[in-house]
């Protein structure tokens, strides 16, 4: 290519690329898909809460259960009652003498348990995790949670009021 044409191509090509791109059409079209893709879980959520509301019908995965196991009724009770003074469940039901079989340091071993089943919202799960092994005597304990697909709508609603959300 000799000069005029290199400089002719260069020009022609910088103009295309600057009245496509910075067209206003253009530009506020990929503005708003770029935003609705940044945005698009919290107005999932959003519409979510917006459907259950209007429709008094229940949201799904707000709640959740979360299953703990304890080597004694004890270790249970006081468990037990430092989740519910911290307010991270808004009930916890305490099972005695659940018979249980695991593999440890490659053995098996057999036991007797005490159960807990709490109920609270999902947005709880990290913090009473966390909470939970940092007080258990366990080196690995059992914290399980399973996000509650539907229910009594009254019963979720208490859930809502004993479990402050955050």
């Amino acid at each position: 290519m000799n000069g005029k044409m290199e400089w002719l191509y260069q020009r022609c090509h910088r103009e295309y690329i600057n009245q496509s791109f910075f067209r206003p059409g253009f530009f506020i079209i990929f503005l708003g898909m770029l935003l609705t893709l940044v945005m698009y879980p919290a107005l999932r959520s959003l519409g979510l809460q917006l459907h259950s509301a209007l429709t008094g019908s229940y949201m799904s995965g707000h709640h959740s259960v979360i299953v703990i196991n304890c080597p004694n009724e004890q270790a249970a009770k006081d468990i037990s009652r430092a989740i519910m003074e911290r307010r991270l469940a808004a009930c916890v039901n305490i099972f005695p003498k659940s018979y249980t079989m695991y593999y440890w340091k490659g053995e098996i071993q057999d036991a007797t348990e005490t159960l807990l089943v709490a109920k609270t919202r999902t947005s709880k799960i990290q913090r009473l995790t966390d909470f939970v092994k940092s007080i258990h005597p366990y080196d690995v304990p059992e914290v399980l949670s399973f996000p509650v697909e539907d229910g009594s709508l009254p019963y979720m609603k208490w859930i809502d009021d004993a479990v402050p959300d955050d």
